[in-house]
């Protein structure tokens, strides 16, 4: 079994700057992706960023294009979404997934489906 756990939420003015985390443990092979997503209430499950561990393939939701970067540190088994230039919209809560199951296709990494592992989620909230 895979444990996903975030950290680095919390509350930020708009403009600001947040960086989060998510260490992954629990099973010896790397897993072939890892993507962050952010659900606000009311609303689905959205894509944010994604990358394949050997770091060959990047994606970026195109709300957060130029405002963030996602990077993976393979010692540690963990994974980074760097946040810049956050506006109230991005106030959600913001989950890290996994899979281990390759993609195929770049929309792939876009659905939450695709991914097999999930972080219990941490509070990003972006006050105006």
């Amino acid at each position: 079994q895979v444990q996903l756990i975030e950290s680095g939420g919390g509350l930020v003015q708009a403009g600001g700057s947040l960086g989060l985390s998510c260490a992954a443990s629990g099973r010896t092979l790397s897993p072939y992706a890892m993507g962050w997503f952010r659900q606000a209430p009311g609303k689905e499950r959205e894509f944010v960023a994604a990358l394949t561990w050997t770091g060959g393939s990047i994606y970026y939701a195109d709300s957060m294009k130029g405002r963030s970067t996602i990077s993976r540190d393979g010692a540690k088994n963990t994974v980074y979404l760097q946040m810049n230039s956050l506006k109230p919209e991005d106030t959600a809560v913001y989950y890290c997934a996994a899979t281990f199951t390759r993609l195929f296709t770049s929309s792939s990494f876009y659905q939450p489906a695709r991914y097999d592992y999930w972080g219990q989620g941490t509070q990003v909230t972006v006050s105006s």
